[in-house]
């Protein structure tokens, strides 16, 4: 282990099953890559000093990507379109590759049956010169890191 670097968290690609547009693999942050365990308490007849805490269930948090908002044709913006405004939901799969200095996949995550939450803008303010970012938050079965 003697040189070994922790990666750099800025260099990562999001792919989605539903898009093979360049522009929509292009975010400026994911959030959320988590899991941890629901949990259900016990208490024991007799034994008054603590409560068993039992492990019921692995529960994943929303995804949350962040990118600037694109004005020409995003497959992924129509996806969450349909979904908002038809109420067509279409579960997809995507994948998220933290990259090297190569652009080759140190770590990739399977995210499965991601469907939209949350679509949202930034603010439009003519008193700051901020770019205008899109946020998509998912809902989704779980995820597998290889």
């Amino acid at each position: 282990m003697a040189g070994y670097y922790p990666p750099a968290g800025f260099h990562f690609l999001v792919e989605f099953s539903i898009s093979r547009a360049e522009n929509d693999t292009r975010f400026q942050s994911v959030a959320g890559l988590s899991m941890e365990y629901e949990t259900e308490t016990f208490k024991e007849g007799g034994e008054n000093r603590f409560e068993h805490v039992l492990p019921v269930r692995t529960k994943f948090a929303d995804l949350v990507l962040k990118r600037g908002f694109l004005t020409k044709d995003s497959d992924v913006y129509d996806w969450c379109l349909k979904a908002f405004r038809d109420r067509e939901f279409t579960l997809t799969d995507l994948v998220i590759k933290l990259l090297d200095e190569k652009h080759e996949p140190l770590k990739t995550w399977n995210v499965v049956g991601a469907y939209p939450k949350k679509w949202s803008v930034s603010d439009l303010n003519a008193e700051s010169n901020a770019i205008v970012v899109e946020s998509i938050e998912l809902k989704y079965k779980y995820f597998s890191l290889k």
